[in-house]
Formats: C-alpha cells, sequence, structure tokens
C-alpha cells in the first residue's frame, strides 16, 4: 500500500508540474520573448539538464540508426505539439487552452479505432460527446465574446500532435527504451524546430531581465523534466492507467494559476465545460478494472494483477 501512496504522490507530482506551462511562459511572452524563443530557451535547458543527468545515472546515449529516425520523427510531432499549444495563448486564456488540450485521450481512441481496429466501445463513444459539449461550452463560455476559433483550432492540432505521439509511441519498439533516453531524444530532435524558426540562432530575443531566467529554467524543470520524470515513477508503482487518470489535474492547475496569477475569468460555462472534458478524458483512459488497484498487494503488478 506503500508503494501505491508514492505513485499517488508522485502521479500528482506530475500532472500539477505541467500544468504550470502557463506560469512561466506568459511572464515571458509579456517581456518580448516570442514563442519560437520561450520554446527554445525550455528544449535548449531541459536537454542540457536531462543530459546531465543521464550521464550522472551513467546511463549510455547509445541508439540504433533505425531508433533514430523514429525518434526525430516523434521529436517533430512532441515539438509541433508545444509549439500550437504556446501559439494559442496569444488568442486565448491559457487555461483554458490548457484544458482544451486535454482531449488527447480521446483523440487517441479515435485513432486507434479508425487505423488499428480497435472496437469503439459505449464508453468511448460517450466520452467524445462530453468531449464536443465539453469543448463548445468552454467556446462559449468567455462573458466578453466566443473564444478565437483560431486558438481553439490551434489547441486541437496541439492535441492531435500528442495524440499521434502517443499512439506512435505504443506502435514501436521505442517504448521499450529507458524513459530519460527517449525523453532526451525527442526534446533534442524537437529542439531543431525552433532552432529553425529562431533562423539557425540568429533571431532569438533575449531575455531583458536576469529574474526572467527563472521562469525559462522553471518552464525547463517543472513540466518538462519534473513531469516526465515523476510521471515515470506514477507509472512504475501505479501501472499506466491509473497514473493517466492523475494526469487529469493537469489543466485544473493551468486554470488555477490563470485565475488567482493571470486574473483569467472562470464563469459557470466555463467550469461545465472543463467537468465534461475531465469526464471523457477519465471515460476513456478509465479501465472496468480500474478500482482493483486500489487494493492489489503490494508485488502483484498493477495491469495484470499477477505476482512479480
Amino acid at each position: 500500500m506503500q508503494d501505491k501512496i508514492k505513485g499517488v504522490i508522485y502521479g500528482s507530482i506530475a500532472a500539477s508540474s505541467y500544468g504550470m506551462n502557463p506560469l512561466f511562459a506568459l511572464p515571458l511572452y509579456s517581456h518580448g520573448v516570442g514563442v519560437n524563443s520561450t520554446l527554445f530557451y525550455r528544449y535548449v535547458i531541459a536537454v542540457v539538464f536531462l543530459f546531465l543527468w543521464i550521464k550522472l545515472k551513467k546511463h549510455s546515449f547509445y541508439i540504433t540508426i533505425r531508433q533514430a529516425w523514429k525518434l526525430f520523427v516523434l521529436g517533430i510531432l512532441f515539438s509541433l505539439s508545444s509549439l500550437f499549444l504556446f501559439v494559442s495563448y496569444n488568442y486565448m486564456d491559457a487555461g483554458v487552452a490548457s484544458t482544451i488540450l486535454f482531449i488527447y485521450p480521446v483523440l487517441v481512441a479515435i485513432i486507434m479505432t479508425v487505423f488499428y481496429r480497435e472496437k469503439l466501445t459505449l464508453q468511448t463513444f460517450l466520452s467524445i460527446l462530453c468531449t464536443l459539449f465539453g469543448v463548445f461550452f468552454l467556446y462559449t463560455g468567455k462573458p466578453n465574446g466566443n473564444l478565437d476559433p483560431w486558438g481553439v483550432f490551434l489547441v486541437f492540432l496541439s492535441a492531435l500532435s500528442y495524440a499521434i505521439y502517443i499512439v506512435a509511441v505504443n506502435k514501436t519498439s521505442l517504448k521499450y527504451l529507458p524513459p530519460e533516453k527517449l525523453t532526451f531524444y525527442v526534446l533534442l530532435f524537437g529542439s531543431l524546430v525552433y532552432i529553425i524558426n529562431t533562423g539557425f540562432c540568429t533571431n532569438i530575443d533575449t531575455i531583458p531581465a536576469w529574474y526572467l531566467w527563472i521562469n525559462a529554467f522553471g518552464l525547463a524543470l517543472l513540466p518538462t523534466i519534473v513531469s516526465i520524470e515523476a510521471m515515470t515513477v506514477s507509472i512504475k508503482l501505479l501501472g499506466a492507467t491509473p497514473a493517466a487518470i492523475l494526469g487529469t489535474l493537469e489543466p485544473g492547475t493551468a486554470l488555477f494559476f490563470g485565475v488567482t496569477v493571470f486574473h483569467e475569468v472562470l464563469t459557470f460555462k466555463i467550469i461545465c465545460g472543463i467537468i465534461l472534458i475531465l469526464l471523457a478524458v477519465i471515460g476513456v483512459i478509465l479501465k472496468p478494472d480500474y478500482h482493483k488497484w486500489i487494493f492489489l498487494k503490494p508485488g502483484h503488478d498493477t495491469e495484470t494483477g499477477e505476482s512479480n
């Protein structure tokens, strides 16, 4: 039971830290640091820290050529997901944008059904309906007019890119790589997008004040490294499904900071939309036997229930 409690704590840390993206990104925006420059700092700093972390753990950096091109594709997908999300912050409240992003489990279910012939259950269908209604409530929830359609579209592209990324990892042998190695190469290859977008580092916006470097390092450490490492531990202790369910705390964290720090408006319709989207996410990733993980004895596998 101690392992289960630790898993919940690590999963909550992972979810909460990932939801801090707007907290660190928006102050950089307000001081003239553009989207591509912000993400350049995020990715490069994270890559450096992950490199040092892997060296400290004395793990190998070796990958095959076949793994390299697959990691390159994953890196581009992951990077585009970040880019679309961060650009959307210029068109809509960051907390709402981060919440709409969490339709990605539903998109994963659709991709798996259409392209991999997985059965579309009633539970998944109802989750898709919840998502559609949830996005509608978010779209009409602003008191001073609707959300910008372009912003909603950008978040959808971000969610779709991330959904394809998840399916690609799940359907390739890359899922057997150590998590820190996979993350290192995904971020390394993903940083190429921002190197190119900044004119091969010739048009990078400088961070104008020393204290804003706290935001740059915070963006690289908390929503990136801490979130990934904590989620890895949570999956190991709980299994993938319960850990993923804890990930639904992420949009709540983003909205919390959006409302308390950036004074974004939280209306009744937005609250309804958030609840519907979270219900949709839980409906997709929640297995019928989810409750069993709470009662498993230590030493049992949380996915199969068998003894290790």
